[in-house]
């Protein structure tokens, strides 16, 4: 078994455990100003500090470690990581620290999860860390976190730890490296390849992972990644049941599958090293690195953020420090004639013939219910996408009627209800008047997510859009460039404006006559 990096499990849980109770009364004792609500990202940061899947780290980044890590990819004293893992913070809440206060971390409001002692308190140049680390595309999604999102002061220290942060769900899925690593050795499993995912699993998955097992002679560990991932991912809970199909396909004693609390920064070639030094700390012989791993896609102008194979080249350039063994993705394709998967590249596909279905097919098959076939999928994951992702019909939808409509857009949204209550298909309908106010404007999306039909007749204030969420959402106006549904308003009667609304939803596959 691999030795943790930095040659310490750093299980903090397990090292603090004695002074819990002290801990916890200091905590109520705390002044306001000295407490901080973790935000989701910071939450799985502190699992992975505490549970000691980022050792060596045993806090958060102080000044000096952090910019060596931006700059040099390692931590101050050389040790190799890639990835800034940083409290970042309200300029108010770090205008009130000094060196030595303690601050008070929380989950929810509720629940102390570790005390940090200050070591810095420090403004990072986020230009720098983009450029670095991320390279510096204002389109990546860590970037627009950095700009957007993140605190523009760090905090860095050492912590105590109090507790893990609390979960609800797939408790006994969510192992630690100290549990995962006890595993291994009560099973004998002296070598073990990890595969990181964040998306659902299919046959050829299941096949790229026995290949790559039965190359080096290992078991096999299927790590999902059930903290934050790229905006747009599949949601845990639906991945996760996907899983749990997946791991029934394998050999009895081949696989296990264990969940990882990771918020991605979607780093491509840094990420998949910091990836590597995770699946050691865990316990992890192998790991295999993926075509474009971590890579969060292209830009807006079709430009690649990372090239395909630079995840693969630095993880091996890093490999005599990473005492960690890479195994490289080797893409498979279905042979039809032959009832069987293989790598490509060991097919001549001008004499061969091959299936494939890509991510895009597969959700459009997923939203205009098409058949997807037991070559690509089992039919027991097939179905919990389905249930995941309904086909048109099935989904939810908004209709919003803009403000410079020139019909009553009471009326109009009554009409459109009578009209739709007309149609078959058992979706709820609703007018929804949600007043600008926050809490109706979040309920939208979850209307919309559960298959209902919503009918807006007021538009909210610009600084509330971020409570709503985008999906299947249509506004109905005279302006062609911002409008869904284009209406005349000095031709248009209600009436027209109802059939308009009413074409627009069966050309887009979600009324069928």
């Amino acid at each position: 078994m691999s030795v943790p990096h930095g040659g310490v499990l750093q299980d903090l849980i397990e090292r603090d455990q004695p002074k819990k109770q002290a801990l916890l009364q200091e905590y109520n004792g705390a002044e306001a100003s000295k407490v901080w609500n973790l935000t989701e990202r910071q939450l799985c940061d502190i699992e992975l500090i505490l549970n000691g899947g980022f050792s060596p780290l045993t806090g958060f980044l102080n000044e000096t470690d952090y910019k060596s890590v931006v700059v040099k990819s390692r931590l101050a004293n050389g040790l190799l990581w890639t990835i800034p893992i940083t409290l970042d913070v309200r300029p108010a809440f770090a205008e009130g620290l000094a060196n030595g206060d303690r601050i008070f971390l929380v989950q929810d409001n509720v629940f102390l999860i570790a005390v940090l002692t200050v070591e810095s308190i420090y403004r990072p140049d986020k230009k720098l860390e983009a450029d670095k680390v991320f390279r510096g595309d204002p389109e990546h999604p860590a970037v627009v976190y950095l700009n957007n999102i993140a605190g523009d002061y760090y905090i860095g220290g050492s912590l105590e730890a109090v507790s893990l942060p609390v979960h609800y769900d797939y408790l006994e899925l969510r192992k630690t490296p100290r549990q995962l690593r006890s595993e291994f050795n009560s099973c004998s499993w002296d070598r073990v390849v990890a595969f990181q995912t964040r998306n659902p699993m299919h046959r050829a998955h299941r096949e790229l992972t026995v290949r790559a097992a039965r190359s080096v002679n290992a078991k096999i560990l299927i790590h999902p990644v059930v903290g934050l991932t790229k905006p747009g991912d599949i949601d845990h809970h639906t991945r996760v049941r996907v899983y749990k199909e997946i791991i029934k396909k394998y050999p009895s004693g081949v696989a296990t599958l264990s969940l990882l609390p990771l918020a991605m920064r979607m780093g491509g070639d840094r990420e998949a090293v910091w990836h590597a030094i995770i699946r050691k700390n865990y316990g992890a012989t192998h790991f295999i690195v993926g075509r474009d791993h971590a890579g969060p896609g292209s830009n807006s102008k079709g430009k690649d953020f990372y090239g395909p194979y630079d995840a693969q080249e630095l993880v091996e350039s890093y490999k005599n420090e990473l005492d960690i063994e890479v195994v490289p993705f080797r893409m498979v394709t279905y042979l039809p004639d032959e009832n069987r998967y293989a790598p490509i590249d060991e097919i001549d596909t001008t004499t061969t013939r091959t299936l494939n279905i890509s991510g895009t097919e597969l959700r459009k098959r997923l939203k205009n219910g098409d058949a997807i076939p037991e070559w690509f999928s089992y039919p027991e994951v097939v179905k919990i996408l389905r249930e995941s992702n309904p086909p048109r019909p099935k989904q939810g939808f908004a209709i919003v009627l803009a403000k410079n409509l020139n019909v009553d857009r009471e009326q109009l949204a009554i009409a459109l209800l009578s009209t739709f209550l007309q149609f078959s298909g058992g979706r709820f309908y609703k007018i929804i008047s949600h007043e600008n106010k926050a809490e109706l404007l979040d309920l939208i999306g979850s209307f919309v997510q559960s298959g209902s039909g919503l009918i807006i007749p007021d538009e909210w204030s610009k600084e509330n859009s971020k409570y709503v969420k985008p999906m299947n959402l249509f506004r109905v106006g005279p302006n062609s460039i911002q409008d869904s549904v284009l209406v005349n308003n000095d031709t248009d009667k209600l009436h027209h404006v109802v059939q308009k609304i009413v074409l627009f939803l069966e050309d887009n596959g979600f009324i069928l006559f």
